[in-house]
């Protein structure tokens, strides 16, 4: 049974990364680089150029039924947030092969990803100025304003309940727009810049400050930095419903296999929480 799977894993990047060929062909790029799939390989990325020019290519493969959420169009539709480092959207194609594929031409940010895996397994030493565009950037996504959703209450409420139980406080009471998956692998460094759009929305106030203290917990001196500059954020009342709606999230990855050295530290932070 192992390696039935393994050979349908084989198999499948193997198809995503023909994807990837047909996709720069598509665009006219040369594809440079090693190839980085994404999570559960659903993903794909390469470096590519096209004359003097260097881009990031993208494709993303889904079932059918799941490309009418907001996540589909979300690195495209992020193109209206301006003036933070973020890459943009320059060209998109579609094609239908047994699956939905999306390919992205996308700007290229400059440095690499503070970390391989979305949590922090170890300290990254970053600039005082890196930590105070993380803020502003922050800032100026909250103040964007969006009719995409990246959670309601329906979806807070019920998160929490399922893992926490109907004794928690569940009741959002400040809403703002939000990356949504703020977490070590998406963020740039040394060079301050943000990746991966696809789930930015309205959400509970707090959750990308909550979501990327959850990433930190196992570096405490990340931990304490994060709290340094979000505190004011982590504290307040939806601050602290948002930590545990992100908590509910990493645990139900947890549960699918991801991240399992998290789970003493992120219990501990939501026993603290409530």
């Amino acid at each position: 049974m192992a390696e039935n799977l393994a050979d349908a894993d084989a198999q499948f990047r193997g198809w995503m990364l023909e994807n990837l060929q047909r996709a720069g062909t598509q665009f006219g790029l040369v594809l440079t680089g090693e190839p980085r799939l994404g999570w559960m390989d659903r993903s794909i990325g390469v470096l590519a150029v096209r004359g003097e020019e260097t881009f990031w290519l993208r494709v993303v493969s889904e079932n059918k039924k799941w490309i009418d959420g907001e996540f589909w169009t979300g690195n495209l539709d992020a193109n209206v947030i301006t003036g933070v480092a973020k890459p943009r959207v320059l060209d998109v194609y579609e094609w239908e092969e047994h699956r939905q594929q999306r390919a992205e031409l996308l700007t290229l940010l400059p440095g690499s990803p503070c970390s391989r895996t979305d949590a922090l397994r170890e300290p990254v030493d970053l600039p005082e100025e890196w930590w105070a565009e993380l803020r502003r950037t922050v800032d100026v996504v909250r103040a964007t304003p969006t009719e995409r959703v990246n959670a309601d209450q329906e979806r807070v409420s019920s998160r929490i309940g399922q893992r926490f139980g109907d004794s928690a406080d569940t009741a959002v009471s400040r809403w703002e727009t939000v990356h949504g998956d703020l977490h070590w692998a998406n963020l740039m460094g040394p060079d301050f810049g943000v990746l991966d759009w696809e789930w930015w929305g309205r959400g509970p106030a707090g959750t990308d400050a909550a979501t990327l203290l959850s990433y930190s917990l196992l570096v405490p001196e990340m931990v304490e930095r994060v709290r340094s500059v979000f505190g004011d954020v982590l504290e307040s009342q939806s601050g602290r419903v948002a930590q545990l709606y992100v908590a509910s999230r990493l645990f139900r990855r947890i549960d699918k296999g991801d991240h399992p050295d998290l789970v003493a530290a992120l219990a501990a932070h939501t026993d603290a929480l409530l």
